[in-house]
Order: C-alpha cells, then sequence, then structure tokens
C-alpha cells in the first residue's frame, strides 16, 4: 500500500452500499452495548480470580493461627470460610461459566450475526466514520489508517 491508501478507510471500515445511518448508528449501538458486556465479563474474572486468592490466602491465616496456639479459631476458618460457595452451591468458576453460556456467548452470537445480515459483518463501521469525521485530511497523524 502506498502512503495515499492511508488517506482512506480500508474497504473493511467502509460502509456497504445500502445501510443507512440508521442502520451504522444501531450497529455502533450494538456495538457499544457488547463491548460493556466485556468489560462487566472482565469484572467477573477479577470477581473470581480475588475470590481464589483469598480462599488460598486462608491457608496461611489458618497455619499462623494455629502456630499461635489458636486452634478453635483456626477450625473455625477452615469449616466457616476456607472452600465456601459464594453463592449457594457455587463456586466462582461456576458463576462464570454460567454468565459465559447464558448471556455472554449468545450476546456476542447475536451481535456478530447481525451485523453479518446488515453489514456484510464488517465491525465498528460507527467509528469508522467518526474517525473520518474528526481526522485533519493529510496531516501525517490523522491517516485513515496505518501506512504499511
Amino acid at each position: 500500500m502506498n502512503t495515499d491508501d492511508a488517506q482512506h478507510p480500508a474497504p473493511e471500515h467502509r460502509r456497504p452500499d445500502g445501510v443507512s445511518d440508521t442502520t451504522v448508528e444501531a450497529l455502533g449501538a450494538l456495538s457499544k452495548a457488547l463491548e460493556t458486556v466485556e468489560r462487566a465479563r472482565g469484572a467477573l474474572y477479577t470477581f473470581h480470580q480475588l475470590t481464589g486468592t483469598a480462599d488460598l490466602a486462608l491457608d496461611d491465616a489458618v497455619r499462623l493461627l494455629r502456630e499461635a496456639g489458636h486452634e478453635e479459631q483456626a477450625d473455625r476458618v477452615e469449616r466457616e470460610i476456607l472452600g465456601r460457595n459464594v453463592i449457594p452451591g457455587h463456586w466462582t468458576f461456576q458463576i462464570v461459566e454460567a454468565y459465559n453460556a447464558t448471556y455472554y456467548r449468545p450476546f456476542q452470537q447475536t451481535e456478530q450475526e447481525i451485523r453479518q445480515e446488515l453489514a456484510e459483518g464488517r465491525d465498528h463501521l460507527y467509528e469508522a466514520e467518526m474517525k473520518e469525521a474528526r481526522r485533519t485530511r493529510h496531516h501525517p497523524d490523522h491517516t485513515a489508517r496505518p501506512a504499511t
């Protein structure tokens, strides 16, 4: 690609013929919602990892309570907290699995299918068009895409 090509959006970021402004806006809103779900999923994995880390740290707490002569308290931590379900019947990995199967994957698949149906599967059309509207033409730091 020559440097002049960098002044034009890549074909995959151009609106297909016949796709309306409202359709591009709707796909942008759907994409934004999916991005928010991606962030929520990340927070869920953070919850999963932090809870697991805390549970593993209880091993040290129990060991140190025993070393300090506090058998009753060590036994209580082991019995009441160590390995406990975070909600009835579930450890955090089960929550993550249920979220992925019940909500995340169907959301992701539906968004992809609708993009395919309405815009030949093209992703981020709304953002690509916003970039085109906001960039300064022929400025070296405002190219439509990388020059390679």
